[in-house]
């Protein structure tokens, strides 16, 4: 139990490390600097896409029927759109931040999970999520500092707050999901629809630069990182 708690908060930790990046990056080339924003913007695109299609979406439909799969899937879709719409309505940003917590939180429960029957695939996982939470961390601190109104250090409290989400998850996995695999599937097929809303609505659009073709290669990059952790961890 103490060891599934510490991974998740190594994997969790990530996130703000990838926000102090983000507050200490400073390029003097307005392009220069735009470019590299927007690269790492589609590196952690296409690293929650991996996790769409290489873990959330294949593990939990191992344990659920289409019927409720599919469902589910879309469900969490609308469940985010409503939720972003309610965001835009009220002037604010966040939806690379809920992508973020959309990926992690699923993902620690499964840590949580793993770590009863499949110790040595858990802590490749908790290492892979933390490759990953880098750059989404890099790129939700950029979306809620730099467009809003929000200051550097009550971003990165926050981000720190969120990682102690992932022991909590962890911990609900370990106790309780291990011996419940259809709930966890469940949960992860929801997290994607609502990753899948995000990524095509919000974060696809904002690493897009008329011009050049460095973010969709950093899109390739980052979901190559998570096929590379798939195949490892299988």
């Amino acid at each position: 139990m103490t060891y599934a708690l510490i991974l998740a908060l190594f994997a969790g930790l990530a996130m703000p490390l990838g926000g102090v990046f983000a507050r200490i990056e400073h390029i003097r080339d307005a392009r220069v600097e735009a470019r590299l924003v927007k690269g790492v913007t589609a590196f952690g695109g296409g690293a929650l896409l991996s996790a769409v299609a290489l873990v959330l979406v294949p593990k939990g439909a191992e344990t659920l029927p289409v019927q409720w799969a599919v469902p589910l899937l879309i469900g969490g879709g609308i469940t985010f759109y409503a939720v972003d719409k309610q965001l835009a309505k009220a002037g604010g940003s966040g939806a690379l931040l809920l992508a973020m917590l959309l990926d992690f939180l699923p993902e620690a429960m499964a840590l949580g999970a793993l770590l009863v029957t499949e110790a040595a695939t858990a802590k490749l996982l908790a290492a892979m999520m933390f490759l990953q939470n880098v750059p989404e961390g890099f790129g939700a601190f950029r979306d809620l500092w730099a467009k809003g109104h929000t200051p550097a250090w009550v971003v990165l409290l926050m981000f720190v707050g969120l990682a102690g989400l992932g022991p909590l998850c962890a911990a609900l996995g370990f106790h309780f999901l291990a011996s419940d695999p259809e709930t966890l599937g469940g949960i992860m097929i929801f997290a994607a629809g609502g990753i899948l809303y995000l990524i095509f609505q919000d974060i696809a659009p904002e690493a897009y630069e008329e011009g050049t073709w460095s973010p969709a290669l950093g899109a390739v990059a980052g979901f190559a990182l998570g096929l590379a952790g798939d195949m490892v961890i299988g």
